[in-house]
């Protein structure tokens, strides 16, 4: 799908305009991160592995692929990772179907953007079956489009997705603002040239250039984000 901003609309009182939203999903609009890190406890204890938590922020926000085989060679286990793949997805599964709590804050901004007609967009490093799984509970109609980690050619931290992202919506990636949660996710964003508000869930990001830290979505609003592509 895809949506078009206006020229008139690419400057405000002089200033760039917001053109649209990209959000990340895995601890960012749903309380999932530890979802996953549970899984992979869990898939290599079956393999009679058990995991170092400091490998926790290592894993996190990025392609599983990365993840799986990071794993496989820090505990040796005898395992592939396509193998390795299906185990994770299944546990993963299991959890999500038990209901899947949004992050605070999440709920109203989405109802935000759309009451704005912001195009808006979930980028995110899961497989497409997760994704769909989740859309059921978020809601598939308060996105533009939506992004998998298996639909593109190099997921994050490379910036395909959320370049395809600012393409599927018709905007420049500087007059796009990303929302991330993880260090992988932000070097996604910020490589495809958007500018980035972190949303720290695991590991700590600190402040840069172009980049905003907020403590969670309850600080994420409208103005806030149209100031902050306008101050660019």
């Amino acid at each position: 799908m895809t949506s078009t901003v206006p020229a008139s609309l690419s400057r405000t009182n002089g200033s760039f305009a917001l053109q649209a939203v990209f959000l990340d999903m895995d601890g960012t609009l749903v309380d999932t991160e530890g979802f996953w890190w549970d899984a992979e406890v869990e898939v290599f204890a079956d393999l009679g592995h058990r995991l170092d938590e400091a490998w926790r922020d290592i894993v996190v926000g990025g392609p599983m692929t990365r993840s799986a085989g990071y794993l496989i060679e820090a505990t040796g286990a005898d395992i592939t990772i396509a193998e390795l793949t299906v185990l994770l997805n299944e546990k993963f599964e299991q959890r999500i179907d038990r209901g899947v709590p949004m992050m605070p804050g999440a709920e109203r901004l989405l109802a935000e953007l759309a009451h704005h007609n912001i195009p808006t967009a979930l980028v995110s490093a899961s497989h497409r079956r997760i994704i769909d799984r989740i859309l059921a509970s978020l809601g598939r109609d308060r996105f533009t489009l939506t992004i998998a980690g298996d639909e593109v050619m190099r997921t994050k931290p490379h910036p395909e997705p959320y370049l395809t992202a600012a393409s599927g919506v018709g905007a420049e990636p500087a007059l796009c603002a990303v929302i991330e949660d993880t260090a992988t996710g932000v070097a996604a964003a910020e490589a495809a040239g958007c500018r980035v508000v972190a949303v720290p869930s695991v590991a700590p990001i600190a402040p840069s250039a172009g980049r905003v830290v907020v403590r969670s979505l309850e600080d994420v609003n409208v103005p806030f984000l149209r100031t902050f592509i306008a101050s660019r």
